[in-house]
């Protein structure tokens, strides 16, 4: 009688990719392969990538213990989602998203604040920076004045910066007719009354004055349309030049009449901080623009 075949061994590469018995009841219970690969970006290069600074400040921001994903506090080696995950460095968001954009414009004179308007001469959509998805503008300059224009496509904070619930302050450089007395800058900041309500500058200060013109700097919690003009026409004074040097954190400094640069990191962080804000958004056309 023939004695039996013996059993070929296993070759030694599927020994070793057989799963052990408690390897394969984990693997079981949680559902996950042993092999998955990682999911996500990792944290330091995320936040890189949205200005904070190098990968190397980057790491020393999450071992600081500064850093926070969905509120829990990060740590080196973590992945995220960039357009999920809610990412925030001292409790406050990080624009990380990468289909979200932020820039400012100088706003020229003669340009009309809207993206379409068939009796203008003139809109913002000249000024739009090429290659980027929808742009709004934020807070209103009339055609006449110049200055300060956020662009975005951020719609919650849009909204919340142009809603006087939130009283982002904006700040104007004006020069008027005539020489400003002390006596009409109380009043600005007291109140005048306006036909559409009373209106109020939260500051008021007088920079410069000459014979014959002032100028002076004012600060606003809300933008009305043509609000500073008609407060400073209600204390006696006509408008001549009215330039917005500053929304919030961001401020126009050198930026040349029609040019465009994109915001830093900072400020929209800043941006986020003053409008209360949890988390940043992607989209189309902010609401209430």
């Amino acid at each position: 009688m023939p004695e039996p075949k013996a059993r070929s061994p296993l070759p030694a590469d599927r020994a070793r990719r057989r799963p052990s018995s408690r390897r394969a009841a984990a693997t079981a219970a949680t559902g996950l392969s042993a092999a998955a690969p990682p999911q996500g970006e990792r944290l330091q290069r995320v936040l890189a990538r949205a200005g904070l600074g190098s990968r190397r400040s980057v790491e020393v921001l999450i071992s600081e213990g500064r850093v926070s994903v969905n509120g829990r506090v990060a740590e080196l080696g973590n992945r995220v989602d960039p357009t999920v995950d809610r990412i925030a460095v001292d409790g406050v968001p990080v624009p990380t998203d990468p289909g979200l954009r932020y820039f400012a414009l100088n706003k020229p004179a003669g340009v009309t604040s809207t993206l379409r308007d068939p009796h203008a001469e003139q809109t913002v959509a000249a000024f739009l920076p090429p290659g980027e998805p929808r742009l709004v503008p934020v807070g209103r300059l009339d055609r006449d004045s110049e200055g300060l224009l956020l662009l975005t496509n951020d719609g919650d904070l849009a909204h919340r910066l142009q809603h006087p619930g939130y009283g982002v302050e904006k700040e104007y450089l004006v020069e008027v007719e005539g020489e400003v007395s002390r006596q009409a800058i109380g009043r600005l900041v007291r109140g005048v009354p306006l036909e559409d309500g009373p209106a109020r500058a939260l500051r008021a200060a007088q920079v410069e004055r000459s014979r014959g013109r002032s100028a002076l700097t004012v600060v606003m919690g809300e933008g009305r349309k043509r609000e500073v003009r008609r407060m400073l026409a209600a204390v006696g004074h006509r408008v001549t030049r009215l330039v917005r040097v500053r929304i919030g954190p961001v401020r126009l400094d050198r930026l040349r009449p029609g040019e465009v640069r994109p915001l830093e990191s900072e400020e929209v962080m800043g941006l986020y901080r003053l409008t209360a804000l949890d988390q940043a958004k992607p989209s189309g056309q902010p609401s209430g623009a």
